[in-house]
């Protein structure tokens, strides 16, 4: 117990950066430890902005967080994309011991962030009422709500560059500060929030929009906390005015792995969406109990995302030293800790599905729904977790385009059409759209597998 404090406190420290040595089990500890923190805080940042938001008593308020949060979908998965795309190039640069060609790498990825999120921001700045309208809000949502959607849509670059430039730290094995800055980033942004809103001490009151510029401004001062961190050159990777070039053969290929990436990530919240659809088919009832069900298991499988990280930035490092085995082994390690993880974490909520539904509800058929979900779905999510590595592990080789084919087969070719035939053509109703969840989640474990073991990946040029 006393070695395990001792190893989170060097992870939380961020003291070793070289990874392509030494213990396995050690690396993927120090690595995984900051990633689920900096996830947690981002977690915790979204419930306290709805909580915040609440508070003023108007539903078209939250009602435009959720529309807002919908359209930045397509943001954030670019953002993930770049990211991921960081990672994978600054990862394999570290592991070939050539840090100049990784600031090379990390000021690309920049270059990309800004191009994307000026774009996207003019764009949001303009047309802010017309995306809400076309998602479906009213008039009144859409009078009360677009000043806080333009806001949040024409300072993306805050979030763009955030995502970004923490890829760049994991890639370099740094991901103590990554974590750092989304403590730095969401604690700012949960202090501003009731400041800006309601007008604390010396803040303006600004209502509604308060809250979205308390989200620029604590996620724009973990940006300047990252960039400090990227030139003061006390940094596995620094940035310096050598760094500061066009170099278009290294964009075209973050752009082809950020293609992939965010690939994943659109596929996966489109199919969220879409599900969503079928769900609501059953009422306002089951649309409480997926949602309630879905942001439990959301929250409960940090920790496995952060086993997955960790994996992703090993896999590029031990490739970029010419080590394959060693990257190979790391996954199948990651995969079984990841197996064993999500299986105790399974275990303890489908025996205590009922009384944590109880905590979010107190209509009985909400918790009924909910409980069924939690354990039908978190019985699929042990298979899951290898599947949670292996794609990571494909991402960090540079190859995003194997884990956007898995899950275009498995979201939109089999759970979608699953669940809409189950719960539409069998007597299972709507308990048929988990089960199709919980298959087509192991049906994607076995592609992973399958394909992870031709070993393909080990041959990526990034």
């Amino acid at each position: 117990m006393k070695k395990i404090f001792e190893y989170f406190w060097i992870a939380v420290k961020g003291e070793e950066k070289d990874f392509t040595s030494g213990s396995l089990e050690r690396a993927l500890f120090l690595l995984s430890i900051p990633v689920v923190l900096e996830m947690s805080m981002e977690a915790l940042f979204a419930i306290f902005d709805a909580f915040f938001v609440s508070r003023l008593g108007n539903e078209e308020y939250l009602a435009t967080i959720g529309l807002t949060e919908t359209s930045l979908f397509v943001v954030m998965s670019l953002a993930l994309g770049i990211s991921m795309a960081a990672t994978a190039m600054v990862s394999r640069r570290i592991g070939e011991g050539k840090h100049k060609e990784a600031g090379d790498a990390a000021f690309q990825s920049l270059l990309i962030t800004l191009f994307f999120s000026a774009v996207i921001g003019v764009a949001g700045y303009y047309y802010a009422p017309d995306l809400l309208r076309l998602l479906g809000g009213s008039e009144e949502l859409v009078a009360q709500g677009t000043p806080y959607t333009r806001i949040m849509l024409t300072f993306n670059i805050t979030l763009m560059l955030l995502f970004a430039i923490n890829g760049i730290f994991r890639g370099a094995g740094d991901a103590a500060i990554a974590m750092r800055t989304l403590i730095i980033a969401n604690g700012i942004n949960i202090i501003l929030d009731p400041c800006l809103i309601f007008g604390l001490g010396p803040f303006p009151e600004l209502g509604f929009k308060g809250a979205a510029i308390a989200t620029c401004i604590g996620r724009g001062i973990g940006v300047l906390y990252q960039i400090y961190h990227l030139v003061n050159g006390k940094a596995i990777i620094t940035l310096a005015w050598s760094n500061v070039k066009v170099i278009w053969s290294t964009i075209w290929k973050l752009l082809q792995v950020t293609g992939g990436s965010a690939g994943q990530h659109l596929i996966t919240s489109s199919s969220w969406i879409l599900m969503i659809t079928i769900v609501a088919t059953f009422g306002s009832k089951m649309l409480a109990a997926y949602t309630i069900s879905f942001r439990i298991i959301a929250f409960t499988i940090l920790p496995s995302w952060g086993v997955a990280m960790a994996a992703a930035t090993l896999v590029g490092q031990n490739l970029g030293a010419g080590q394959p085995d060693r990257a190979e082994q790391t996954v199948w390690k990651a995969s079984y800790y990841n197996m064993l993880l999500l299986l105790g974490i399974s275990i303890i909520f489908i025996i205590f599905a009922h009384p944590v539904m109880k905590i979010f509800t107190q209509d009985p058929e909400v918790i009924r729904n909910g409980v069924l979900a939690l354990r039908i779905i978190f019985t699929g999510y042990v298979f899951y977790a290898y599947e949670m590595v292996i794609g990571q592990a494909f991402n960090g080789a540079g190859d995003t385009y194997t884990p956007t084919f898995m899950n275009v087969i498995a979201f939109w070719l089999i759970q979608l059409p699953l669940a809409y035939y189950l719960a539409h053509y069998t007597p299972l109703e709507s308990t048929g759209i988990f089960v199709a969840i919980a298959v087509s989640s192991t049906i994607l474990a076995g592609m992973a597998v399958f394909i992870f073991k031709k070993g393909k990946w080990k041959n990526v040029e990034i």
